[in-house]
């Protein structure tokens, strides 16, 4: 199945705490895919001025969802917290 909507999280994150921000995100891989309702994919994208990670969803109600979930706020945003300088950003896209 194809993804029907996105969430986009940019993180303006310093290039000597990129290897963690990278560990985190193939940490929680697996269980982003196997465990949050309509994940489809999830892609780790790095630039020079940021780091973007790209989960593809079912449907755009199942990506809003994500933000809220366990997984997202008890787990992966705290640990990726003290690698942020500023404030996330965060954009939701839907697939016409």
């Amino acid at each position: 199945m194809d993804p029907k909507a996105y969430l986009q999280i940019t993180m303006f994150i310093d290039a000597d705490k990129r290897p963690a921000a990278a560990k985190v995100f193939f940490n929680y891989l697996q269980p982003f895919l196997g465990k949050i309702e309509g994940a489809l994919t999830k892609e780790l994208l790095a630039h020079d001025e940021d780091v973007q990670v790209i989960h593809g969803f079912d449907s755009l109600e199942h990506a809003k969802e994500y933000l809220s979930s366990n997984l997202f706020t008890k787990h992966v945003a705290p640990v990726l917290k003290p690698t942020w300088p500023v404030d996330l950003g965060i954009r939701l896209h839907t697939v016409t």
